[in-house]
């Protein structure tokens, strides 16, 4: 069906794109997902370093704290993006299963919070769910990453086509 309409594997309307273009959520989402992918590798050195060493536990148990609320950040303002570019805070179709596995990330990061502040894991127990939360969110990062490549992919696309239809050189 794909080859009738050729919009239908594009992950941004020509409507979209301009949306995206022209949002400052689009500059938000660009300064932290980088801002929390440094925080995660910080975090994810301290972790292993203290389950490696049994040293630096406070640290290594704050540190997921702190990469929780930068995840926490990057998730509301991705909603907000989502809204802005495509009129739905969450499991817009362009982002569907990204939504979805960002969910699981969300879910394991708050597990971590709930099981720090109540005391009902050890520390030990806490920074190993701290790990399973973080190759959730590198798998959801890849989806990201791979979808930013499609955007760019399509942005590409969409000037070559413009380009040979008004008979300029690509």
């Amino acid at each position: 069906m794909s080859e009738m309409n050729p919009t239908a594997n594009m992950l941004y309307t020509p409507e979209q794109k301009i949306r995206r273009d022209e949002s400052v959520w689009t500059l938000v989402q660009g300064i932290l997902a980088p801002l929390q992918f440094l925080v995660f590798l910080v975090s994810l050195g301290l972790v292993i370093s203290c389950l490696m060493t049994g040293e630096g536990e406070n640290m290594a148990l704050w540190s997921v704290v702190i990469k929780t609320i930068t995840l926490y950040t990057i998730m509301i303002t991705g909603c907000i993006w989502e809204k802005v570019v495509f009129d739905k805070y969450l499991f817009a179709e362009a982002f569907f299963w990204e939504d979805v596995f960002s969910m699981l990330v969300l879910a394991l990061h708050t597990a971590y919070l709930w099981a720090w502040w109540t005391h009902s894991l050890s520390a030990i127990e806490q920074l190993w769910l701290a790990l399973a939360a973080y190759m959730a969110y590198c798998i959801n990062a890849a989806q990201f990453v791979w979808k930013l490549r499609a955007a760019r992919l399509q942005s590409e696309m969409m000037s070559l086509n413009a380009s040979l239809q008004t008979g300029g050189s690509a």
